[in-house]
């Protein structure tokens, strides 16, 4: 559990990377097709997936790996997060024009 010890939070990076994929595949089909409405995308992209994602969970979890001498896994998730968050939100994308 990444608040109760010193381990990779797979959890959270995977919830973001699940939210970043959502946001790239509901923006595309707003933005390309008549599926998501510009209304619809705003309540889905920043009310559920903004919900949804857990940027404060990774900021904390971030923080209790530089705590406990984790260097090696702080970078690993602020890298992986930033690099993996928008491949996931361009691989949404991309699946969205693949449906249109």
């Amino acid at each position: 559990m990444p608040f109760a010890g010193s381990g990779f939070p797979f959890a959270t990076f995977a919830v973001n990377m699940l939210g970043s994929f959502l946001i790239g595949l509901l923006s595309e089909l707003a933005v390309s097709t008549t599926i998501v409405s510009p209304e619809t995308r705003l309540f889905l992209v920043t009310g559920f997936c903004g919900g949804f994602t857990t940027f404060s969970s990774y900021m904390y979890e971030n923080a209790a790996l530089m705590r406990d001498g984790q260097v090696l896994y702080t970078t690993l998730y602020l890298a992986g997060s930033i690099a993996g968050g928008f491949l996931a939100l361009y691989s949404g994308m991309l699946t969205a024009k693949l449906w249109t």
